[in-house]
């Protein structure tokens, strides 16, 4: 998105959670529910599905003050899902250019399962 970014900006990001990721987090956050670990249709944290925006807020070098996620439906492993993040608002200052974004997450079928708001800075 560049060093100046523009309001109605877009970026997306696409990932396959994998059954390894989906145990990884469960090791790292201690979520360790049975539909995350057992089962032949694991369903990914919804934690692990939040960091798609969150990776795309890294690729701006964004650094988020505050976010706001609604899970709208599971996400499974094996199931593509694409995150599509959208400059709502800049206010250009000095040092910093502070940001309100929005973002949606999309499984294949298009059905949204994750979307939110953030509000942050990306420091000059």
């Amino acid at each position: 998105m560049g060093d100046a970014p523009t309001e109605g900006e877009t970026k997306s990001y696409s990932q396959t959670f994998t059954g390894e990721d989906v145990a990884r987090f469960a090791d790292i956050s201690g979520d360790r529910g049975r539909h995350h670990v057992e089962g032949d249709s694991r369903m990914v944290h919804g934690l692990l599905t939040a960091t798609l925006p969150t990776k795309l807020g890294g690729d701006m070098d964004y650094v988020a003050r505050t976010m706001t996620f609604r899970f709208r439906e599971p996400v499974y492993v094996g199931e593509e899902i694409t995150c599509e993040a959208t400059i709502e608002e800049v206010t250009s200052r000095e040092e910093r250019h502070e940001m309100a974004v929005s973002f949606v997450c999309r499984n294949e079928k298009s059905s949204v399962v994750l979307d939110g708001e953030t509000e942050g800075v990306i420091f000059r």
